[in-house]
């Protein structure tokens, strides 16, 4: 059997038209589809203070600071609320949590010890931004301020746009004599983290 010179050339050539009719024929029972220009943008955690507890959500209203209460002539079997409204500025879910913080210079008597601090769900029924009678929903626990600065509160969840309502009441059982005069400085504070 002799192998013509041409015949590489005729096998060359017949490779060539098979792959165009492989390549058009694939061309015509495929295509693609783009998704151009992903944009990803990360929510944010923002929580604020209401400042003026009945003037509502407005953004003039909302604040990173309030001032703390003053309490005096505290006493045996004392008690006192601090209601205050936190609100989700971001765009994202947030879960809450809250410590006390203290330097011991400013507590040397250690009132820390004595004074105890028990978070309740406010629930704000008329929207007046007043405690009123029959407001003050569920416990969320109660520690000694050095609890609180050590353990902390879980406070819950918030959504963007929601408020949370809470009542700080602070109290004593038993005070000795000899913390007569006495006063201490603590700082609290509520801190968010992303869901």
């Amino acid at each position: 059997m002799k192998i013509s010179k041409n015949l590489p050339v005729y096998l060359a050539g017949l490779g060539i038209i098979i792959s165009l009719a492989a390549g058009v024929t694939f061309a015509a029972f495929t295509d693609k589809a783009k998704v151009l220009g992903s944009t990803f943008s990360i929510g944010s955690a923002d929580l604020r203070f209401l400042k003026d507890l009945p003037k509502g959500t407005d953004p003039t209203n909302l604040v990173d600071e309030l001032p703390g209460p003053t309490f005096g002539n505290i006493g045996q079997t004392w008690s006192a609320d601090y209601p205050l409204k936190l609100i989700n500025n971001g765009t994202s879910g947030i879960t809450i949590s809250s410590h006390a913080y203290y330097e011991t210079t400013n507590d040397p008597a250690e009132l820390r010890s004595d004074i105890n601090v028990e978070i309740f769900e406010w629930n704000d029924a008329n929207s007046n931004g007043v405690l009123d009678n029959g407001e003050v929903g569920m416990s969320l626990g109660k520690k000694t301020v050095v609890k609180w600065k050590t353990e902390g509160f879980g406070v819950g969840q918030i959504y963007p746009g929601q408020t949370r309502p809470l009542v700080l009441r602070f109290s004593t059982e038993n005070l000795s004599s000899t913390k007569q005069g006495k006063s201490a400085l603590f700082d609290f504070e509520f801190e968010s983290a992303q869901m």
